[in-house]
């Protein structure tokens, strides 16, 4: 699926070569006994060292992509790399270097939150299990655990199940972070810690695929992009790329809108429309500067004049038709 806001009808693709990419993938597919096509023909690319925003709408495909890098289900065709190794071939070598956060934590309930991590640490046959302690006590600092670290995991909130889940993904140093809705339950405060966290993970050259609905999250820190809906990839690459390709609106503010209009259309502008003494029509090919100079001659009085681009949540329902959660 494409939007009619991108002029190529494509992917925006950030990085080509392999050697550049922390994930890869080139016709990745899933389709279930039913019938059904999760994941459709997907080709991922993930620069190594990025923040990459894996977003769409609940149901789009996001999180059975995820299963599928990870090796967790098979594919019914394609094929992918993490870290530059073949998967699943690869994944005795590339695992270890890979944390990850699926479809939420699950733990032993009458267990303790470092109990729970002791029992994940040694279940790691690549560390030393005598450094094992210091690691856990970094992990469970570094997602504010430490004075809970003795509570049983039944009495965490969900909040504190999902810090609890990340700090298992950190008990050693990680290449390549994926986390499935890291911030589902955490209050104002966590999800700024865990954004930091994740800023922090990412400067030292870990590579964070971060699956999500919030944009606020990916306008606050991604640098690129994959836009999933109904098992699509339908758009893909940096923030500014993205943005650069969708559809900008002139807006004109005059006290004669309607004759403002008519220029508009005969200069070859669509989807114009006019509310009050403002109005605004799809540029398409048409250069901001040849709208106000076929305004000026037609005698069209111009009080005003800009071209706004589609922001990151219309941008958005564009590709999909589909709402997004900007709260977060």
């Amino acid at each position: 699926m494409s939007s009619p806001a991108f002029a190529d009808h494509g992917t925006v693709q950030a990085v080509r070569d392999p050697a550049e990419l922390a994930i890869s993938s080139a016709g990745l597919t899933k389709r279930f006994r039913s019938g059904q096509v999760a994941v459709n023909a997907v080709d991922l690319a993930v620069p190594a060292g990025s923040v990459y925003g894996f977003l769409g709408p609940n149901g789009s495909g996001k999180t059975t992509t995820i299963r599928l890098l990870l090796g967790l289900i098979g594919p019914t065709s394609g094929s992918h790399e993490l870290l530059g190794e073949p998967m699943p071939g690869g994944s005795a070598r590339v695992l270890p270097r890979v944390g990850a956060l699926v479809e939420g934590p699950a733990f032993h309930p009458y267990l303790s939150g470092r109990a729970n991590l002791r029992r994940l640490d040694a279940a790691d046959r690549t560390v030393d299990p005598a450094t094992a302690r210091v690691r856990i006590d970094a992990a469970l600092d570094r997602v504010g655990l430490r004075a809970a670290a003795e509570k049983r995991y039944r009495h965490y909130s969900l909040g504190m199940r999902q810090r609890l889940a990340i700090a298992g993904a950190l008990l050693r140093p990680r290449d390549l972070l994926i986390l499935d809705e890291p911030t589902n339950g955490l209050d104002p405060q966590g999800t700024r810690e865990v954004r930091t966290l994740l800023g922090t993970l990412a400067a030292t050259g870990t590579t964070v695929v971060l699956s999500t609905h919030l944009l606020s999250e990916v306008e606050q820190i991604c640098t690129h992009v994959g836009v999933m809906h109904l098992g699509n990839l339908v758009a893909q690459g940096t923030l500014s790329e993205l943005r650069a390709r969708s559809a900008a609106r002139a807006e004109v503010e005059t006290p004669t809108p309607e004759r403002a209009a008519a220029t508009l259309r005969v200069l070859g502008l669509s989807d114009v429309s006019s509310a009050g003494g403002q109005v605004s029509a799809l540029l398409g090919d048409v250069e901001p500067e040849k709208v106000v100079a076929a305004l000026v001659h037609a005698d069209v009085p111009v009080r005003g004049f800009a071209v706004r681009r589609a922001g990151l949540e219309e941008m958005f329902v564009q590709l999909t038709g589909e709402g997004f959660d900007v709260s977060g």
